[in-house]
């Protein structure tokens, strides 16, 4: 991100005219490679977008502008179907919460997918040929009549239409009583956690009947209950290390060498407050919504209602950087309260190679911070400027002094229009924003100019 850094361009858009509950899309998720994108909705599907290949050709053209390939629906598929539970009256959305890729292994790609309960492992392969020449059956694939088979053939494999074929592999149910909010795949290659407001929980991907509990904060009388757990987030290097993060603010580093149940975090970090700053949303508003490990596993990186903040695993006194993402709607807390915004659950994401940190905001407002200068930029997905190639423009929020052309009034901000989901390709600087029901893909790199 240096200073003569073009504004991000778009790559591609994934636009409906018509919005509906079920196409809001609840989650979007890169593959370890970047050739791969996968989203979820609130209608259970999963859609899984593949990057294009060019020709050699077409590389020499784009240069050194970083375009190389765009990204086409490769496959669509019903994950999760409406459920209830009969023991507690409760219907089950089929709102998919979260999607995790595994290492691949082979020609193959598998995910994991869940929604509020059930946690689904899915096998994404091709298929190009189709055998043909069975002894046994005939071309429509009936038996023959054994009396009939006067000389047997070798089967062979011939060319077709290339298939996509996904199939669940391993369903993953009953181990949770409460909303799952997170899933994380663990370094091993082996097992992942779950976690759900109380419960943090450890399966091998191989079963599906039991898994181990390694984390509960259910207190014996509910009463006494004083937070919830809000993300969990396996350690990308150390297969040992975790992190949870709370309703309080506070994250909490496990080490699994120490107790099989890791109740007793190894450390504790937390940011101490400013009694003279306390208000009736303090609370609310300290609440992390997401953690993230960087790529390093060196930092972690939080977000909460009002800002981004980025930890140093070697210092748990407090945050090293905090980025102030929306400072100027601390005025209006009291109407998003009233409105329920204030509950919104905002992610964040790093690059490729930790120096930049993304998340969202409203007004399908996003906004990047470069880590070395400390600049944000506030940059705006909206259908308009949707044509592939166009060039984004960066956004301001007005809070006082002056005005300048273009600048959006506090009042003025959309809260329907909030980007909650994003992903950062893992080596190149492409982005996904998913805003409502539409998915926006930008690549190219930024320029934080402008800054708030």
């Amino acid at each position: 991100m240096g200073e003569d850094a073009e504004s991000p361009k778009i790559n591609h858009t994934f636009l409906r005219d018509y919005v509906t509950e079920a196409d809001v899309i609840s989650t979007v998720e890169f593959n370890q490679t970047g050739d791969l994108l996968a989203t979820g909705d609130k209608g259970g599907r999963v859609v899984i977008f593949q990057r294009e290949t060019e020709s050699k050709g077409e590389l020499e053209e784009v240069g050194e502008t970083g375009d190389s390939g765009e990204y086409n629906v490769y496959s669509t598929f019903q994950s999760h179907e409406p459920d209830f539970d009969y023991l507690k009256s409760l219907e089950i959305e089929e709102k998919i919460n979260k999607i995790r890729w595994l290492p691949q292994q082979n020609a193959a790609h598998f995910l994991l997918s869940t929604n509020d309960k059930t946690i689904k492992l899915w096998k994404v392969s091709e298929r190009d040929k189709r055998p043909e020449g069975y002894n046994l059956k005939d071309e429509e694939g009936r038996l023959k009549d054994i009396s009939t088979i006067t000389s047997l053939q070798v089967p062979v494999l011939k060319p077709t239409d290339l298939m996509v074929e996904v199939r669940p592999r391993r369903v993953f149910s009953n181990g949770h009583t409460y909303h799952v909010n997170s899933i994380s795949v663990n370094s091993d290659g082996e097992t992942y956690l779950s976690a759900d407001d109380l419960r943090i929980n450890m399966w091998h991907l191989g079963i599906t009947d039991r898994s181990f509990n390694i984390v509960d904060i259910k207190p014996a009388n509910m009463e006494d209950l004083t937070e919830v757990i809000t993300a969990a987030e396996f350690h990308p290097h150390h297969c040992h290390l975790f992190v949870y993060s709370s309703s309080k603010g506070t994250l909490r580093l496990c080490d699994m060498r120490a107790s099989a149940l890791c109740d007793k975090h190894t450390k504790l970090f937390e940011e101490p407050e400013d009694p003279g700053s306390r208000s009736f949303f303090s609370e609310i508003i300290s609440s992390v919504s997401d953690v993230k490990f960087s790529h390093s596993g060196r930092y972690l990186l939080t977000r909460d209602y009002l800002t981004a903040k980025v930890w140093d695993l070697n210092m748990d006194k407090g945050p090293v950087e905090t980025y102030q993402v929306h400072e100027y709607l601390r005025s209006k807390l009291c109407s998003l309260y009233e409105n329920d915004c204030i509950f919104d659950k905002f992610e964040c994401v790093w690059n490729s190679s930790d120096s930049v940190i993304m998340t969202g905001a409203y007004n399908s407002f996003f906004r990047m911070f470069d880590r070395e200068t400390g600049r944000g930029v506030t940059l705006e997905a909206w259908r308009e400027s949707s044509k592939p190639r166009a060039v984004l423009r960066t956004r301001r929020v007005y809070t006082g002094g002056k005005r300048r052309r273009g600048d959006v009034g506090v009042d003025s901000l959309d809260f329907t229009k909030k980007i909650l989901h994003m992903a950062w390709h893992p080596s190149e600087n492409i982005i996904a924003i998913a805003a409502t029901n539409n998915l926006y893909i930008f690549q190219d790199r930024v320029n934080p100019d402008h800054t708030q």
